[in-house]
């Protein structure tokens, strides 16, 4: 039922921003000209982002159909909207009355009829979901709504999180920390709330992953939720981490500040919009995407968190796709909710075999990931004499 319910709730806008750091996953991806990228496509962020490494082709695939439509609509804004001005107003602030003029004027023609049924339409609460733009569209989904509950809560406790802005160096970070958050991981009723698995729906973890999740904290989510706020918070400069301004204020740092993704850079502005028509969005799954792809076709794969959500025969077809469609030295990416890699003894040793794994670089990765919520960050490389 647990699982059912998961489903339910995922079948929206879940993650108007994606929660994994593009930094990263540029860094041990390395991409190359030439290189054609497979990725899950889920806020979209990370696909235009990567963008900047100028590879020959991306393909962001999604079940979602809320993600599919955001992907569209950020493709064609980049490559539609008349100057950085207007795009970083999109999707920058994205609070603005004219995003939704803008729309209509420059992005409604260039998207298909699914993406523009979806903008165009209402939501449960009769609301149209273009106006989100309008809104604060960071502050929608389900992701944006756990992070609203979260502020509600530390506040009807006296704490503010924004409070956590106030900080100008990594000294007064950990010190406010202290001082306003990590007091409501003590208190009874939300450690109580926090081990529910109903409670974190909104930051997009399944049962399954619930469960990998307590395991690294001693069957303690509240402790687990504590470690990993208190990662965000304290161990990188806030001018240098978006995902930290999305937390505690809902919104990103500004225009001119260093805390934004890639693809809403100043500086990265002409090559996204001039790269954009290299992204293909695709409404299918990612095994079913690459069983339709002809051998050593692709070279980089971007799973994100899903296969702690997937069975033991889900895993073992996937990996059989990626490594008949790798090419020689392909890399795959991708992240878990526990620090251990879950693919030793559940993907079939005469598959695993063919990839590298080095667990210190993956260590290296993981601390350096700003998101924070992840245990750990995997980067699989085909060995060099595969293929």
């Amino acid at each position: 039922m647990r699982e059912r319910l998961f489903t339910l709730a995922f079948r929206g806008l879940v993650y108007p921003q994606i929660w994994e750091d593009p930094l990263v996953d540029l860094k041990a991806l390395n991409v190359r000209p030439s290189d054609r990228i497979v990725t899950i496509a889920s806020g979209g962020c990370n696909a235009m982002s990567y963008l900047t490494a100028d590879p020959a082709r991306i393909t962001a695939v999604d079940l979602n159909r809320a993600h599919i439509a955001l992907n569209n609509l950020k493709t064609a804004a980049a490559r539609y909207l008349p100057n950085y001005e207007a795009f970083y107003r999109f999707f920058g602030e994205a609070n603005a009355s004219a995003n939704v003029a803008a729309y209509h004027r420059y992005i409604e023609a260039y998207l298909d009829e699914a993406s523009q049924d979806y903008w165009q339409s209402r939501d449960l609460l009769g609301r149209r979901r273009i106006n989100f733009f309008a809104r604060n569209v960071y502050r929608y989904g389900l992701l944006g709504t756990f992070i609203g509950a979260g502020h509600m809560v530390a506040r009807l406790h006296g704490c503010n999180p924004r409070r956590m802005l106030e900080a100008n160096t990594l000294a007064e970070q950990r010190q406010l920390y202290d001082e306003v958050l990590a007091p409501l991981f003590r208190k009874r009723h939300i450690r109580w709330l926090a081990n529910k698995p109903l409670s974190l729906y909104g930051l997009g973890i399944p049962p399954s992953q619930f469960r990998a999740l307590t395991s690294s904290g001693d069957g303690d989510m509240a402790q687990v939720l504590n470690q990993r706020l208190q990662r965000l918070a304290c161990d990188f400069e806030l001018n240098d981490n978006y995902f930290a301004w999305q937390a505690f204020a809902r919104r990103y740092a500004g225009a001119k500040t260093g805390a934004l993704p890639p693809y809403l850079e100043r500086e990265n502005y002409e090559v996204v919009r001039d790269r954009a028509e290299r992204i293909m969005v695709e409404h299918i799954s990612f095994t079913e995407h690459l069983a339709q792809q002809p051998d050593r076709s692709s070279d980089c794969y971007v799973l994100l968190d899903a296969q702690d959500w997937m069975t033991d025969a889900q895993l073992a077809e996937l990996w059989c796709e990626i490594t008949r469609t790798a090419r020689p030295g392909a890399r795959v990416i991708f992240r878990t909710a526990a620090e251990p890699s879950i693919l030793p003894g559940r993907v079939p040793s005469e598959i695993l075999r063919h990839w590298a794994y080095d667990h210190e670089q993956c260590r290296a990765l993981t601390r350096q990931d700003r998101s924070s919520i992840y245990g750990g960050f995997h980067l699989y490389t085909l060995r060099g004499d595969e293929k």
